[in-house]
């Protein structure tokens, strides 16, 4: 008869530590996690999810949705306004996620305020919902959810995320061409410059895709778990959201193959225009046409609801 091992009992005992202290770390994972999307989570005022939606979302049925990442330059005596826009589709079925830069000085309609301004403009007028409202009659499709990040807190996430990687294509300042390391401070600075691009605005939205997806190939790394608390504390300051802890979870769930597959889409074919002495830059039917058709295929869309 095979006689069994008997493990020493100082081994015992460190498994057993290691396994509480796992679960302590785990715990304490989750309650800091739980604890700042407490904090980011904000509810958006709207009489239904979408005016170009019927049904609600479902993240269980892996139903197609869109996010609104907006930048906000937040003043102290006044809203601000939304220095970046970003707008992102993301499809489990076909594992991938559209990306497309809004420029900031787009001339549209802005939504419940019965003007035409710059599309940046609708934030300072109406907030979140009014910047939501205005992007959806201009891509004429649904924005499901909105993640709105403080940009001069912005640093504190890449160096939550200890640094990004991007590849620079054009030197300026010292930041040589090729791929770069940047700090929060730097990166800050990346994303900002335009008046040394000869692609202007363009540029700069190229730089801030840059630095998103390289937030999020950061934050998706299992090294990241040993940051978590930094992690957890720039979000928590920074962010705002009306995604649920729940839904955050389902999208960890059932899309994470989808959101690290990032397809961008160039908006490009524009033109300047000055009106009353304001410059305003006009988008190309044709180009908006496109990015519209692709954006609703990619939500799987066949048409819009008027």
């Amino acid at each position: 008869m095979k006689k069994k091992r008997k493990w020493p009992k100082y081994v015992l005992i460190a498994l057993l530590l290691a396994v509480i202290a796992g679960g302590i770390y785990a715990y304490s994972v989750y309650s800091n996690f739980t604890t700042t999307l407490d904090t980011m989570h904000e509810p958006v005022e709207r009489e239904q999810p979408s005016v170009e939606r019927t049904e609600i979302v479902e993240f269980d049925q892996q139903d197609p949705f869109s996010v609104l990442l907006l930048g906000v330059d937040e003043r102290e005596d006044d809203r601000g306004r939304s220095d970046t826009m970003v707008v992102m589709t993301v499809n489990p079925e076909t594992q991938s996620t559209k990306m497309v830069s809004i420029p900031r000085d787009t001339y549209t309609e802005i939504i419940g305020r019965g003007t035409t301004d710059k599309i940046n403009h609708a934030y300072a007028f109406g907030g979140i919902e009014m910047s939501m409202n205005t992007t959806e009659n201009l891509l004429d499709i649904p924005i499901d959810y909105v993640v709105q990040v403080n940009m001069e807190g912005f640093e504190d996430i890449v160096d939550a995320v200890d640094g990004v990687t991007v590849n620079n294509s054009l030197a300026f300042d010292n930041f040589p061409e090729g791929e770069i390391q940047l700090n929060g401070e730097q990166a800050l600075d990346y994303v900002q410059m335009r008046k040394q691009d000869p692609r202007g605005d363009f540029g700069r939205q190229d730089r801030q895709k840059q630095v998103i997806q390289g937030i999020m190939r950061k934050g998706a790394s299992i090294n990241s778990l040993w940051n978590y608390k930094d992690i957890f504390d720039a979000l928590g300051q920074n962010v705002r959201t009306n995604m649920t802890f729940d839904e955050m979870v389902d999208v960890q769930r059932n899309y994470q193959d989808a959101v690290t597959n990032v397809d961008q889409m160039i908006v490009e074919d524009g033109y300047g225009e000055t009106i009353n002495g304001i410059w305003y830059y006009m988008m190309d039917d044709a180009e908006l046409a496109e990015i519209q058709s692709t954006l609703k295929d990619h939500l799987e869309l066949t048409e819009s609801i008027d």
